[in-house]
């Protein structure tokens, strides 16, 4: 667990994210969606990670985004200081009291692998070694590399119906800090949210 943990955390903090492709592979929306007006509105920014760092930096982040939408985007541990985030009740009673109209999360569900090779493969076979395989396994050579792909839920709810009304997962191939991708995931989320009737376009 704990070297999982670690890995997990790794992998947020090394790297860089790529510049072009989405990370969003799969979205969904409520189909009795109704477009949310941000601007002006209190819209809760939530990380659900065991490192305390990582939690609050990623929140920080995402309320900075959320904010240039025009809501006014608060991070949980600001929202609820001092409370322990296992504590559902104390701090949903933060959120309500807050008058929070939305709620934003971002949770790192898994962490992959994906090993590579750039060298070319044939059955053979190579009776021989000198004037054989030799030569051919050189010329054939290539290099072996290792991606690591971090996963990430993002989820919206309504809030104070407690209605979740939009999720994407997106997969990043070594991703950079946590600030950066958040940021990044936070900024790719907001047309695939427009899109789909969840925020209203800004006009």
């Amino acid at each position: 667990m704990r070297m999982a943990r670690t890995i997990l955390l790794t992998a947020l903090m090394s790297g860089v994210l790529a510049a072009c492709a989405s990370p969003y592979t799969s979205t969904w929306s409520a189909p009795d969606v109704q477009p949310l007006q941000p601007q002006g509105k209190k819209v809760a920014a939530v990380v659900i990670a065991k490192d305390e760092s990582t939690r609050r930096n990623g929140e920080v982040a995402l309320a900075r985004e959320l904010t240039k939408l025009g809501a006014v985007g608060l991070p949980l541990h600001e929202l609820a200081p001092g409370v322990d985030v296992s504590d559902e009740s104390k701090v949903r009673e933060a959120v309500e009291r807050a008058g929070v109209a939305g709620v934003v999360v971002m949770r790192p569900t898994r962490v992959d692998k994906e090993i590579s090779s750039t060298g070319a493969y044939a059955t053979g076979p190579y009776p021989s070694f000198w004037g054989g395989y030799y030569g051919y396994g050189w010329g054939g050579a290539g290099e072996i590399t290792t991606d690591t792909i971090v996963s990430v839920e993002t989820l919206v709810y309504a809030m104070p119906d407690n209605k979740l009304v939009w999720a994407g997962q997106s997969r990043t191939t070594n991703p950079g800090n946590v600030d950066t991708l958040v940021r990044t995931l936070a900024k790719q989320a907001v047309p695939e949210m427009e899109k789909a009737g969840v925020l209203a376009k800004t006009k």
